[in-house]
């Protein structure tokens, strides 16, 4: 049986690069190639293949990229001797460090040497502050800004609504609640933050009018939590036994999504939904740096 109520992230994220392609037209007439750096630590085959797609959709719209992969033994100090060499290259608008990172470096310390205006993922403690602060200058996460984008072109009404952000996490939960309780448009929202000790996520999910699943757990989110006609935006990327797939696995998302969307007034699909979006973000934030860079 077909539904009609997917949240389409494909096609959002196309509506997004059109608008950041005519951005990339307006910067070259004035000399500029805004360019992207990728640093990865590690050969993490999740890694290689995010990092991958960020490079593909920056060649697509002619944004310059170079791509450093250190080995996964590889010294915080050595790191952070290529991250300020990055940070004095007028070629490179933004810098991406491609979690996770292994444990001899902290992830905090890298994040901070990035320079704020070429931070394009928003994890620097300034990009943070400004963030919780409403200052627009910032830069976003990308995958939190996405999930913003996804709700407002698909007519989700936030102002009022009773949101339940399932995960705590610094990359999506913790910047999604507190974007969707700005006081601005396409936020106003009354946010609930559920996490590991919360101690009924069900009861909140079933007032919730719109749930953002982002716990990393396979199919957390059963169809009886999920109030009927609630929007559910599946942010989760797990990776579960399939014996009948090729190689034993198969990708699932936080959600139980054949038993959710029936009962959904809107769902995002995984893969389909939140992925293209952050990608789609990523390259918007490039360009805002080189613009930026440039005025």
């Amino acid at each position: 049986m077909a539904f009609a109520n997917l949240i389409d992230g494909r096609a959002i994220a196309e509506q997004i690069h059109a608008e950041t392609s005519a951005r990339i037209a307006a910067l070259k007439t004035k000399g500029i190639q805004p360019g992207l750096a990728f640093v990865r630590v590690g050969e993490d085959p999740a890694s290689k293949v995010y990092v991958g797609m960020k490079e593909r959709a920056g060649g697509r719209f002619g944004i310059f990229s170079e791509t450093k992969v250190f080995p996964q033994d590889a010294s915080e100090a050595e790191l952070l001797a290529y991250l300020q060499k990055l940070n004095s290259d007028p070629r490179i608008h933004g810098i991406l460090v491609q979690a996770p990172l292994p444990r001899q470096i902290h992830a905090p310390r890298v994040y901070s040497t990035v320079r704020p205006e070429k931070d394009v993922d928003g994890f620097h403690p300034v990009n943070v502050g400004k963030l919780l602060l409403a200052d627009p200058t910032g830069f976003a996460p990308c995958t939190p800004a996405g999930i913003m984008q996804l709700l407002g072109r698909s007519h989700v009404k936030t102002d009022g609504a009773e949101v339940a952000v399932l995960g705590r996490g610094d990359i999506v939960g913790k910047p999604m609640a507190a974007m969707l309780c700005q006081k601005s448009q396409n936020a106003n929202a009354t946010v609930t933050l559920c996490h590991s000790r919360t101690r009924d996520v069900a009861a909140h999910c079933r007032r919730a009018d719109i749930i953002i699943a982002a716990m990393g757990v396979p199919e957390f989110v059963k169809a009886e939590m999920v109030k009927p006609g609630a929007v559910v935006i599946d942010v989760g990327v797990n990776r579960v036994k399939d014996p009948s797939a090729r190689d034993g696995t198969r990708l699932v998302g936080d959600v139980d999504f054949a038993r959710v969307q029936p009962i959904a007034g809107k769902i995002t699909p995984n893969p389909g939904g939140v992925g293209p979006m952050t990608i789609a973000m990523l390259m918007q934030n490039t360009v805002r740096a080189a613009e930026m860079a440039a005025s």
